[in-house]
């Protein structure tokens, strides 16, 4: 079954990217036929006025990604501009689509709100539509997303319906590989965006780490360490269930008993995060000291994609035109010739 997915290079790789989607990923290599795509034109709907960091992050994330554990050699994986088929069959799947189903896109909206944009560029409106040629191209039939995605995928259904009822029988639907998200707030407290500079980045060092952990809110009640508290709405204790399942529930029981400081729960945390990255960061430090042979792996990854993508295209072209016989009523008024 072949499964896609992908992500925008806009910037290092946190922890909110991590138990959101790249951990799944490294499990889903055993099952499916997967094609992970760096999604550089996904990033331009947001930063077509600077792209001038664009190129360095995309190496970083895909160094990041085989640190991570992504299988270069068994997965397809790709950046999106190298495949140009993404471009042509968001065109055509954008003549049947109505403006009316991108306008309902809910993180479409959200994302407006939270970018305070108030006109919208033609590309970032269009993306929903580019999305779902991401995934048609491939004919994928699972896309890992969480439960907020979800009306992601319902739209590339409706446009993939959309598309055979034009042209023809093309494109299976995809459907939604639901993961669960842990629930890992930002520093703030707010959802973790590098747009809100809340983050636990991968590559954060030790006193990086120890010094975000710090500003974590816990239990504004618990004022001094002796305090029972509620770890129902600690964000250090949300870490503590992700990240080390075994000691959250003693945590939680100090903490209510009021035997465990903020203070002391945090450093706990700050250092088992510190422990648990040690390793990606040695690898991702081994791997980016050779970005050639990074990029060599892109570059097999996307010759691998464009054989996919442009035996499906041919099908596409073959319904779009064929298929309602273009080219004989063009041969009937003389204007085009074989010869």
């Amino acid at each position: 079954m072949i499964l896609l997915s992908g992500m925008r290079p806009t910037g290092r790789l946190h922890l909110g990217h991590l138990v959101g989607a790249l951990d799944n990923w490294v499990g889903l290599q055993k099952g499916y036929d997967c094609y992970f795509m760096v999604a550089d034109w996904h990033a331009l709907t947001t930063s077509a006025q600077d792209t001038s960091r664009i190129r360095s992050y995309v190496l970083d994330m895909a160094v990041s990604w085989r640190a991570i554990g992504i299988d270069f050699e068994h997965s397809v994986v790709f950046v999106q501009s190298g495949v140009k088929e993404h471009a042509e069959l968001h065109l055509l799947l954008s003549m049947v689509t109505p403006m009316s189903w991108v306008e309902r896109d809910p993180t479409l909206k959200s994302m407006r709100e939270d970018l305070h944009i108030k006109s919208a560029s033609y590309g970032l409106m269009g993306y929903p539509v580019l999305q779902a040629a991401d995934i048609l191209l491939y004919k994928a039939e699972a896309v890992p997303v969480g439960i907020d995605q979800v009306p992601h995928i319902e739209l590339a259904r409706e446009i993939a319906r959309a598309f055979n009822r034009t042209f023809g029988e093309v494109f299976p639907e995809p459907n939604p590989l639901l993961t669960t998200s842990p629930k890992l707030s930002g520093t703030d407290g707010r959802k973790m965006s590098k747009s809100l500079d809340n983050c636990i980045y991968l590559d954060d060092s030790p006193e990086e780490i120890s010094a975000k952990v710090k500003l974590l809110v816990t239990d504004p009640a618990k004022v001094h360490a002796s305090d029972p508290g509620n770890p129902d709405i600690c964000s250090v204790q949300d870490y503590h269930k992700v990240f080390e399942a075994e000691a959250a529930h003693s945590c939680a029981a100090g903490c209510r008993a009021g035997k465990l400081g903020c203070v002391s729960h945090k450093g706990m945390l700050a250092e088992s995060l510190s422990e648990m990255l040690a390793i990606y960061r040695e690898k991702k430090a081994a791997f980016a000291a050779s970005p050639g042979e990074t990029l060599g792996m892109l570059e097999d990854g996307a010759a691998r994609a464009r054989a996919a993508a442009e035996a499906t295209m041919e099908e596409v072209r073959d319904a779009v035109w064929a298929g309602r016989k273009y080219k004989e009523q063009l041969d009937i008024g003389g204007l085009i010739s074989d010869n």
